[in-house]
């Protein structure tokens, strides 16, 4: 594992985040592996472990606490956030942030953000009556936090404005950082925002919660010709390790699996070459009509009808890179009122999407595309069919 410099810490440059923790069959977080999880990760140099409120409906930031009380308390740094872009009647900082000690079981944060600073998060960060960056500027005073910054999906705008707001309060800047944003979500422009500020930029979504993990056939070829021993989703990592302005890169590792392959990619410093980052910008040119959706979930919660937003719009996606099939065995296995046909579009979605999708509309382009395609119980009847056929012409044959 590799380190990079913040203040006085050597951090390691890949972080665990703890937003997509492995689930048993209940969809409750699964300790055990999370557990061994975070034993790898430690053992293979990571100290950086984030997590957040609302993340796992609360329950993230209790098993990290678990899994990380197993250690010294000075041989890690835990990341939690503010949940101020939730849409709520009133916000009281000092009852949040002593819950979330309680609940991690520490005394301190190392880092401490505010969450999803965006265009509608803003006014409840800048309300005066809330006092909120100034509660935690006293925190941080008391040593109850040692490092504060902010996470953001806004525009440049909304940042510049939150940072000019906090009055160098911010010491580091999360955002979402990838090879296809870099043009898609203007983190080019962040990126050198941020850097002309002298504040030190983490990574989210550096993979994109998975799609940067699957490309489409020719361009994987290419990669495997080129780096026949690194999976897909390194080549991810590795765009962003020539980065210079950027610290931290979480990753939301779901399974052992991913954490091996992606502690394997920071054993070293290997950003990718000139001819490396051709290959992704071709890669890129061939992705623009997907939705930006990276499964954070915030829509779902205010949905009236429940439906799984993120799941609907990957299934959007995977029908314009995959075959159909695969979209009408996953939609069919859903009762119909958790289909996009029953979107009301009352735009509640919309209104908390950090990637300012138009969730309804979105909705409604699938449930036409839907009615479109076959459904899967037909293709299933006509492959048996097409079975039975071809067995009773190789009969006849014989």
């Amino acid at each position: 594992m590799y380190y990079n410099n913040f203040k006085d810490k050597k951090i390691s440059a890949l972080a665990f985040g703890t937003m997509r923790l492995p689930v048993d069959a209940s969809g409750a977080i699964d300790e055990k592996q999370t557990f061994d999880m975070v034993d790898y990760a430690i053992a293979h140099g990571v100290n950086y472990f984030d997590t957040a409120y609302p993340y796992h409906g609360g329950m993230s930031e209790i098993v990290d606490g678990k899994a990380l009380k197993r250690y010294p308390r000075d041989s890690f740094y835990l990341a939690t956030k503010f949940p101020g872009h939730q849409i709520s009647s009133s916000y009281n900082p000092k009852e949040i942030f002593e819950e979330q000690l309680a609940k991690c079981g520490v005394d301190y944060f190392d880092f401490y953000l505010l969450h999803n600073v965006y265009e509608n998060s803003i006014n409840v960060y800048t309300d005066e009556k809330w006092e909120i960056l100034k509660y935690f500027r006293e925190q941080k005073r008391l040593g109850r936090i040692h490092h504060l910054g902010f996470s953001s999906h806004g525009s440049i705008d909304v940042i510049k404005e939150f940072i000019d707001y906090c009055e160098g309060d911010m010491e580091f800047c999360q955002i979402q950082f990838n090879y296809l944003d870099w043009t898609l979500q203007n983190a080019k422009e962040k990126y050198q925002i941020l850097a002309e500020r002298g504040i030190p930029m983490w990574v989210m979504e550096p993979v994109r919660g998975g799609r940067l993990a699957k490309l489409d056939p020719e361009t994987e070829s290419q990669m495997k010709k080129m780096r026949p021993d690194d999976s897909i989703a390194s080549w991810a990592f590795r765009w962003i390790q020539g980065m210079d302005n950027v610290t931290v890169t979480l990753s939301g590792m779901s399974d052992m699996a991913q954490m091996v392959d992606n502690i394997k990619t920071y054993e070293k410093k290997s950003p990718l070459t000139e001819e490396e980052k051709k290959v992704l910008e071709s890669a890129v040119e061939k992705m623009y009509d997907s939705i930006p959706c990276t499964a954070c979930r915030y829509c779902c919660d205010g949905c009236p009808k429940g439906i799984n937003i993120p799941l609907m719009i990957s299934i959007y996606n995977e029908m314009k890179f995959a075959p159909v099939v695969n979209a009408s065995m996953r939609l069919e296995a859903l009762p119909k009122d958790k289909l996009p046909s029953a979107c009301i579009k009352c735009g509640k979605c919309s209104k908390v999407c950090p990637q300012k999708i138009n969730i309804p509309e979105a909705m409604t382009e699938l449930n036409i595309a839907l009615s479109k395609m076959p459904k899967w119980t037909d293709i299933s009847k006509e492959r048996e069919e097409a079975a039975k056929k071809l067995k009773t012409q190789q009969k006849t044959s014989k």
